[in-house]
C-alpha cells in the first residue's frame, strides 16, 4: 500500500486546485493507494468537503507554515523559523504517518514540504497549477522535488522543463462530468427569480471563480457594459459567482465602483460562492473568462460539459481547451467589445449556440475523463517510488531563500 499525504491551508477557501486535488485523492485505487488529507491552521468548509469525499482527515494546529507577507498571520513563520523549527517538525510528522509520497497543490504547500520530504526520505510529487513564471517552480521545484506535473503545456515553468527533463509532464486535472445534467430551464427560472429578470428577456453572462486580480473581475465588468450596448433591447445581466481569497481584500469594492462608473450597477448582481455551482452556471447564455495566465480552468471545461458557451481571452491554457468557433470562442484578452459580439451572436442564432454546445461537450468528455488523469497520477505515483530517494543538500537549503 502506498500512502499519499495531500497538504492543505485549512479554512473556508475553496478553489478549483482543492476540488481538482481532492477529486484525484477519491478516486485513487485504494487498493493501491491509501490517500490522506492533513489541513493547516484549522478545518472549516474544507475539512467538511473533504469528510464528504469519504477521504481521511487531521488538522496540524501547533506547526508554523511559510506564508508571503500578504497573507501571514500570527499562526505563520518566515524562512527562518521555517528551518529552525516547522521543517523538521514535518518531516517528523511524515515519519510518524509512514507517508511514502508527498503531494503537494498550491504554492504554499510546495515550499513548505518539498524541503520536509527530502529531510525524511519521503518522495514529493509538485502538481503545478499556476503562472509558468512563478519563482518556487522554476527555483525551488528543480532542486527539491522528485517530479513535477503540470496541468497544461501552457503552465509548465520553463526552467523546470530545462532542469527536470524527464522528471516533467503534463496531467490534465480530472473531471467527472455530470451525464445526467441539471434543469437547466428550472435553474434559469430560479435565477432570474432571484435577481429580478424576466427568463423569457434576459441575456445571463456569468464569471465563475475567485474575485482575485488574475482573473480580472474588471475586465467582466467592462464586457458587460459592452454586452448591454450592443442589445439595447434585451434585459442583460452580469452574474459575478465567487468570493475574495484574501482578507482585507479591495476587489469587491473596486468592482462596484467601476460599474457605478460605467453606469451597469443595476445589471451587475454579485452572487457569492455558491456551491454546487453547475446549476446556476447552467442557466448562464455565455460564460466569460477574462483571466490572463490562466494555467487550465476547471470552471471553462464544467461550462463545456453542462451545455453552456465559453467566451475566454485568447491566453494561458485557454487554448489548450477549446477550438475557436467550434468549441467556444477565443478572444483578444484586452477588448470587451468582442466578447460582448460574441454574446449577441450566441443569443441571436440558437442554432449556433447549438453547434458550439454540442461539440464542446463531446470534445471534453473525450479529453478529459477522470480515468485518465486518475490513471497517469497513479502510473507517476508508481514510478516515483522505484527512484532512489533525494536527500536534503546545502543547495536545496539555500533555495529556500527564494520564498522570502
Amino acid at each position: 500500500m502506498i500512502r499519499i499525504l495531500f497538504p492543505y491551508v485549512g479554512g473556508d477557501v475553496i478553489g478549483g486546485s482543492h476540488v481538482s486535488s481532492l477529486t484525484l485523492a477519491a478516486r485513487l485505487d485504494r487498493d493501491r493507494f491509501a490517500p490522506q488529507v492533513l489541513l493547516h491552521r484549522t478545518s472549516g468548509r474544507l475539512a467538511e468537503m473533504v469528510r464528504d469525499m469519504g477521504l481521511p482527515c487531521e488538522v496540524l494546529e501547533d506547526v508554523r507554515i511559510m506564508a508571503p507577507a500578504y497573507s501571514r498571520t500570527p499562526h505563520d513563520t518566515g524562512a527562518a523559523g521555517y528551518l529552525a523549527r516547522s521543517v523538521w517538525r514535518l518531516a517528523a510528522a511524515l515519519r510518524q504517518r509512514r507517508i511514502d509520497i508527498v503531494h503537494t497543490n498550491d504554492g504554499r504547500m510546495h515550499v513548505n514540504w518539498s524541503p520536509a520530504a527530502r529531510l525524511s526520505g519521503v518522495r514529493h510529487l509538485w502538481h503545478h497549477r499556476e503562472d509558468p513564471k512563478t519563482r518556487g517552480a522554476n527555483l525551488i521545484a528543480p532542486i527539491m522535488a522528485d517530479r513535477l506535473l503540470s496541468v497544461s503545456d501552457f503552465a509548465v515553468p520553463q526552467r523546470a522543463r530545462a532542469h527536470m527533463k524527464d522528471r516533467v509532464s503534463v496531467v490534465r486535472s480530472p473531471f467527472e462530468f455530470n451525464f445526467v445534467p441539471p434543469d437547466r430551464m428550472a435553474h434559469r427560472s430560479a435565477l432570474c427569480a432571484e435577481i429580478g429578470a424576466d427568463p423569457k428577456d434576459a441575456v445571463l453572462i456569468g464569471y465563475v471563480g475567485g474575485l482575485i486580480a488574475r482573473k480580472r473581475p474588471e475586465m467582466f465588468v467592462r464586457i458587460l457594459k459592452e454586452a448591454r450596448d450592443a442589445m439595447p433591447k434585451r434585459q442583460v445581466f452580469g452574474l459575478m459567482f465567487g468570493e475574495v481569497d484574501r482578507p482585507g481584500s479591495t476587489i469587491v469594492e473596486e468592482v462596484k465602483a467601476l460599474a457605478d462608473q460605467l453606469g451597469v450597477s443595476d445589471s451587475l448582481r454579485l452572487m457569492g460562492h455558491r456551491s454546487p455551482v453547475a446549476g446556476p452556471m447552467s442557466a448562464l447564455d455565455a460564460l466569460i473568462v477574462s483571466a490572463l495566465d490562466e494555467p487550465f480552468g476547471r470552471t471553462l471545461i464544467e461550462a463545456m460539459d453542462l451545455g453552456v458557451p465559453v467566451i475566454a481571452s485568447r491566453h494561458g491554457g485557454n487554448v489548450e481547451a477549446i477550438s475557436d468557433g467550434i468549441t467556444g470562442f477565443l478572444v483578444p484578452p484586452d477588448d470587451p467589445g468582442i466578447y460582448a459580439n460574441r454574446v449577441k451572436a450566441l443569443t441571436g442564432d440558437p442554432g449556433l449556440r447549438g453547434r458550439v454546445t454540442e461539440a464542446a461537450r463531446a470534445s471534453v468528455r473525450e479529453r478529459f475523463a477522470i480515468e485518465t488523469s486518475v490513471g497517469a497520477v497513479e502510473k507517476t505515483y508508481v514510478d516515483m517510488l522505484q527512484d532512489p530517494p533525494r536527500l536534503l543538500s546545502r543547495r536545496g537549503h539555500g533555495a529556500l531563500g527564494a520564498v522570502r
